[in-house]
């Protein structure tokens, strides 16, 4: 018979310790970091809102009892709500810092010192969380995903998607992104973000379109004239992949280059080193299309190491926006309470990264479910402890 492996939550639970209850002190039953580790638990096994969180505790009762200080039994579904709309998200997620950066430091292991980690920004909006008759817009947030690991690393929320330009200094205060490269789409090309980052002390990879019209522009004509020019006389490198899947073709051609001093603007990009672009060639049904991508970067010219940092950034679309909303269906959330949706958007986040962590081949979903059928596969995914 195989040996069994009692969990502990009690180092999840020190994670809360310090965290300022704001609940009054009057007829407050349930102790704050039980009530959050069961909505964390309840998330995980596929809650989506603070009454699925309570229905799920419910029919849990006798597991949650073993495992988590509840002296007067199990909350209510409104015991979650306000806390949960109480807390403040910075707050919160302040909370998890050194939990992440445990999950980090040994997905870091795993990948080694031979690529360094990309941490893709890029901002999401919540279509169904606006609430009309208290003025409240749509949820939009940005955050970072660390690709290479699964794992998102904070988020910011703001009043709308044009706002994503001062919330990201913001959000990258929040993460650790020494030795990490960060990539951005257009919007966040700033010179204030390029320069938090190096100051930060990462490096940067950032998308190229009309919002720098005359640095796009100057980048477009320079690494035109060198591919017309046989890229003579410059230190320029190519990659090349090549996909097959879904029917169709991918190619995709990679070129990087040393940024000329004499580009518009060069001066006010603080760490600038490369210009690149990125070429996908498709054939689908006999029919070919071409699209083109610039950008700049504070790396070197190291070609295969910039074609995995443009890469590794669709990794929040493909492997985190994605799953949020197919597997969460976190698009048709109506959790419209300000605080409330924020928090619930980082516990959405937070377990899908420790969904992620989990070894095995099953899906995000099929995981998920697991957490909702098997207690012991719930704690294994909570606490990173393999049974």
């Amino acid at each position: 018979m195989a040996k069994v492996v009692r969990v502990d939550v009690q180092e999840v639970l020190r994670h809360f310790q310090d965290l300022e209850d704001p609940r009054s002190p009057v007829n407050r039953l349930h102790p704050l970091e039980s009530v959050l580790v069961i909505a964390i638990m309840a998330v995980l096994a596929g809650a989506d809102g603070p009454t699925a969180i309570a229905r799920w505790a419910k029919f849990k009762a006798d597991f949650l009892q073993q495992r988590l200080h509840l002296p007067h039994g199990i909350p209510s579904k409104d015991v979650f709500r306000r806390v949960l709309m109480a807390l403040k998200p910075d707050a919160f997620q302040a909370c998890f810092t050194l939990w992440l950066e445990s999950l980090r430091n040994a997905a870091s292991a795993a990948l080694g010192d031979q690529q360094r980690p990309t941490f893709a920004v890029d901002g999401k909006t919540l279509r169904r969380s606006h609430n009309r008759k208290a003025k409240l817009g749509a949820l939009h947030s940005v955050s970072v995903w660390a690709s290479e690991f699964g794992l998102s690393l904070g988020q910011v929320a703001t009043a709308e998607k044009s706002n994503e330009i001062t919330a990201i200094p913001q959000l990258l205060s929040l993460v650790d992104i020494r030795g990490a490269i960060i990539t951005i789409d257009a919007m966040g090309t700033q010179t204030a973000i390029a320069e938090a980052i190096i100051d930060g002390g990462g490096d940067f990879v950032l998308a190229l379109k009309g919002n720098q019209e005359s640095l796009y522009e100057a980048t477009v004509a320079y690494i035109g004239e060198q591919i017309d020019a046989d890229f003579e006389g410059i230190d320029a490198r190519i990659h090349e992949t090549i996909e097959t899947r879904h029917g169709r073709q991918e190619t995709r051609t990679y070129i990087q280059m040393p940024a000329p001093r004499s580009l518009s603007g060069f001066g006010r990009w603080k760490g600038l080193m490369t210009i690149g672009m990125v070429i996908l060639s498709c054939v689908r049904d006999g029919k070919t299309t071409h699209d083109a991508r610039y950008f700049i970067s504070s790396l070197p010219v190291q070609v295969k190491q910039f074609a995995q940092a443009v890469r590794s950034h669709w990794g929040i679309e493909n492997s985190c926006h994605w799953c949020l909303d197919v597997t969460y269906r976190e698009d048709q959330s109506r959790i419209r309470e300000e605080h409330l949706r924020e928090n619930f958007a980082w516990l959405n986040r937070l377990t899908l990264s420790l969904l992620k962590q989990h070894p095995g081949k099953d899906s995000v979903a099929m995981r998920r479910r697991s957490c909702g059928w098997n207690e012991d596969f719930l704690l294994e995914v909570l606490t990173g402890t393999k049974g």
